[in-house]
């Protein structure tokens, strides 16, 4: 049997933000799915993802424990579908490799809930290189041990890195305390940090209230105009709809959080009958998706152009300081706040 050893891949940082404020109420609203149910509310403080997972920290988990995919951890719909094309593979099976292409910080797609998964195991394991087994992507966070499909995977006790829960993620996205300026029941309607509808746009350093998603207000002045990236209401099957992480620089969430509205929908660890949550709608997505109120699922096999994931975590950084995904000897590294610096090989 092949064991995972240290990946000389490994050693890759993301970005995390603290989100504080323990024993916050739930919001005062409920979903609109039907279910009655209000989210936000956590007894905890936790960290989570600055920015959804992207294509170059992807690539790097592919190359390390996918060169034999014996989980099909890779779809090859990430070379191929050009309104989020960002992966490609080369080689044969069992010689795979992997090659980030274009906007390498743009948010990985076509990515599983059991994807996000494997790839938050691979983080709890420090990020081993080696075939999909026990140790590499098949226990840690969860214990999947080969699984592909159901629901029956709770995350693990005592973790350092997992899928965030809906409440989690709800809570980074729209609470801000009122007493810091938030809204009077403590939550805002969009992640923006306001209750009035976001511009569409093709990112922006000035409006802090925008983000990646559908919007016509058939208004001819160069926003709003239908998909952000274009700003056209005509669909393209050749055109990237995908942005950078982090392109609206003004766009954050009351904690620091980016693009958990619009850009892709994120997976979360919710069980909504035989389908797992997803939450902050996509490129494609229009602005009602993005609200607090909006709460949607997909069978955790699903995989879209317009669907990703980010990372939470109990390592909570200290300001001006990130966490590694890097964990040795059990001990969680921490390293001056930086971006994955590796260079993409291709296009």
């Amino acid at each position: 049997m092949l064991c995972a050893t240290p990946s000389a891949f490994a050693n890759l940082t993301l970005d995390f933000v603290t989100i504080a404020d323990p024993g916050n109420p739930n919001d005062t609203v409920t979903a609109t799915d039907g279910s009655g149910l209000s989210f936000g509310s956590v007894g905890y403080t936790y960290a989570i993802g600055t920015y959804e997972v992207t294509l170059l920290q992807y690539t790097a988990f592919l190359n390390a424990v996918a060169k034999t995919d014996t989980h099909n951890l890779y779809n090859p719909s990430m070379g191929t579908d050009l309104n989020s094309k960002g992966i490609t593979r080369s080689g044969s099976s069992g010689d795979f490799t992997y090659t980030a292409a274009g906007d390498v910080n743009r948010p990985v797609t076509y990515v599983s809930w059991f994807d996000s998964a494997r790839f938050t195991n691979w983080l709890e394991n420090g990020q081993p290189e080696g075939a999909q087994m026990a140790g590499t992507t098949e226990t840690g966070a969860y214990t999947l041990n080969g699984a592909n499909s159901g629901v029956a995977f709770g995350k693990n006790t005592g973790v350092h890195y997992w899928i965030p829960s809906e409440s989690e993620w709800y809570k980074a996205a729209y609470y801000q305390p009122d007493a810091t300026g938030g809204d009077v029941d403590g939550y805002w309607l969009y992640p923006t940090r306001t209750n009035a509808v976001p511009n569409s746009r093709n990112g922006s350093a000035s409006d802090a209230n925008s983000g990646n998603f559908y919007r016509d207000d058939a208004i001819a002045n160069g926003f709003n105009g239908g998909f952000a990236v274009t700003n056209s209401t005509d669909s393209s099957s050749t055109q990237n709809y995908s942005i950078n992480t982090g392109a609206y620089t003004l766009s954050q969430s009351y904690y620091g959080t980016f693009d958990q509205g619009g850009n892709v929908y994120e997976w979360n660890d919710a069980v909504i009958g035989a389908s797992r949550g997803l939450r902050g709608g996509g490129w494609n997505s229009g602005s009602g998706i993005l609200r607090a109120t909006a709460r949607d699922m997909f069978l955790p096999t699903n995989e879209r152009s317009y669907v990703g994931f980010r990372i939470a975590s109990d390592a909570v950084p200290e300001p001006g300081v990130t966490v590694s995904l890097f964990a040795a000897g059990g001990l969680l590294l921490a390293r001056r706040r930086h971006r994955i610096t590796a260079q993409p090989t291709g296009e």
